[in-house]
């Protein structure tokens, strides 16, 4: 093939799921255009993840999404209960309502969870990427990706026959199976075994099971410890998930199918009728694996692996794609900021020095979370659910960390200390704003009341500026009323200075340099 054949882009991004689509829109927003390419036709057919937690929904929100994904939220938004039993009709050794246990108040964020299905939401996300100016190919798929001096040479296929494609930077969120990660010789932490499970649809009427109750999920201990019952969008449809050897899915008939509904159900002789889990689907029974690991590496050179491809979460916790939109929002910033030469290419190492620790710590979480929902022994973990939300702390050269920092990888953010390395604590602007809508395409420095001299400072950096004027506020980004916190492009406190210095501008130009990863700016030297 000649090189007038091989076409050049910034960033191709594998994989079109809500990790990959994110990442193309997050980069489109900041100037970035990428390639994406997905091997399916289309976005995802089937719900998958259910519930999107608020951290994933301050993203959005900034980025001007929230009232489209709240209008298609789906009506699991009235079903928040979870509940554990030996059978749907038996008594239940548990009953949990998700929201209540897990819902922010009104203090730590401006929004919520979004109760909505993953196919419906990478329909928003696809189409907000595509509109910002990312081109994006479904029914594409990647055939061979070879690392080179350049970045990445990468070989795909699609209706119009194979192409090369030559890329400074390769975007790797392509799934569970990370067919690049297992090419390029990356393997896995795993904290416990792989089990392997089955699930099918059904319908039947279980209105009389039911006795009135509405819920997310319910955890089974018929046919089998770990049996999970879903309710799907169409009222009636059901879909069972349970372990299952897999050298015994030759045994998973029809029959034995419908005998395991009634099982789980706890009516034998109940009306089920099996059904494909979306239209002209071939198949009626389904496999997955469930388990858990963290990719050894997030990085090879040009290559960036992100959400599943880089680590897989358990279904419990409403952890698995949330975590991946974080990847790609921390991931995406940094590439731009690289790619028009704001940065220099040391910042790129921090993407896996931050999101990799998060990754662990967030399995070890969710995995404890399964093992207790399964036996109706609670939710006791020693991380809550919104600590691992909005409270993790990064730590690498794109943070000034103070010296007082606690060592330890999160902090309770209904306590916020506004430190650096944290997500910047949400507090209310003028106009509407909350603190955590700000940062979408620069870096944004917050002050107080009295932060005068930050201003020329932060014109002179070439970032917007901000006053915090409530008391609250300050105390919680732990500044006085001549303080500035410089929040960088994903929300997350870059650094902070308590006071006002003798020379703002040059204190500023400086910390910017080191988050960067660039030579400090050229300045007259402060006066001894």
């Amino acid at each position: 093939m000649s090189s007038a054949a091989v076409q050049q882009t910034d960033v191709l991004v594998v994989g079109g799921g809500i990790t990959g689509l994110s990442a193309a829109l997050f980069l489109t927003r900041l100037g970035v255009r990428p390639i994406l390419v997905e091997r399916h036709p289309s976005t995802a057919i089937l719900p998958q993840a259910r519930a999107f937690n608020p951290r994933s929904m301050e993203i959005y929100r900034a980025l001007g999404l929230e009232e489209e994904i709240r209008r298609r939220q789906s009506i699991l938004v009235d079903f928040p209960e979870m509940i554990g039993a030996e059978t749907l009709v038996g008594a239940e050794r548990f009953r949990i309502d998700l929201l209540s246990q897990v819902r922010p108040p009104e203090r730590l964020s401006p929004t919520d969870w979004a109760m909505i299905d993953q196919d419906d939401l990478e329909q928003v996300i696809r189409a907000a990427a595509e509109d910002s100016g990312a081109d994006v190919r479904f029914g594409t798929e990647l055939i061979s990706v070879e690392p080179d001096v350049d970045g990445v040479r990468a070989v795909v296929r699609g209706s119009d026959g194979e192409r090369t494609i030559q890329a400074r930077y390769l975007i790797a969120a392509d799934g569970h199976r990370a067919g690049v990660r297992t090419e390029l010789r990356v393997g896995v932490d795993q904290p416990g075994p792989t089990s392997h499970a089955l699930y099918f649809v059904f319908d039947a009427d279980l209105t009389t099971q039911l006795r009135g109750r509405r819920f997310t999920l319910a955890y089974l201990d018929r046919p089998t410890a770990g049996t999970v019952l879903v309710p799907m969008r169409q009222i009636g449809r059901w879909m069972l998930a349970m372990p299952y050897e897999l050298e015994h899915r030759d045994e998973l008939t029809e029959e034995r199918c419908v005998e395991l509904a009634r099982e789980a159900v706890g009516e034998p002789d109940l009306d089920v009728t099996l059904v494909p889990p979306v239209p002209g689907w071939p198949h009626l029974v389904s496999h997955s694996t469930t388990g858990g690991w963290v990719a050894h590496r997030f990085r090879v050179g040009p290559v960036f692996f992100a959400g599943d491809a880089a680590h897989v979460m358990p279904p419990s916790g409403s952890y698995g794609a949330s975590t991946g939109i974080a990847d790609a929002h921390n991931l995406a910033w940094k590439l731009a900021a690289v790619l028009t030469g704001q940065a220099g290419l040391a910042l790129l190492d921090t993407y896996e020095a931050e999101r990799r620790p998060v990754a662990k710590r967030t399995l070890e979480v969710a995995m404890r979370l399964l093992t207790a929902r399964h036996q109706g022994t609670g939710d006791d973990t020693d991380v809550d659910d919104l600590t691992m939300i909005f409270g993790y702390r990064y730590t690498s050269s794109a943070v000034v960390t103070e010296p007082s920092t606690p060592d330890t990888l999160v902090e309770d953010p209904r306590t916020p200390s506004g430190r650096p390395g944290l997500r910047a604590p949400h507090a209310w602007l003028a106009g509407g704003l909350s603190t955590t809508d700000l940062c979408v395409t620069g870096f944004t420095l917050l002050t107080g009341p009295d932060g005068d001299g930050w201003s020329a400072a932060a014109s002179s950096a070439g970032i917007a500026v901000r006053r915090l004027r409530d008391e609250d506020a300050l105390t919680a980004y732990g500044l006085t009323r001549t303080g500035a916190s410089l929040i960088r492009p994903d929300g997350f406190v870059a650094w902070r200075a308590a006071t006002l210095p003798e020379w703002p501008d040059q204190e500023l130009r400086e910390v910017l340099a080191g988050v960067l990863a660039r030579q400090p700016a050229t300045s007259a030297a402060r006066p001894s």
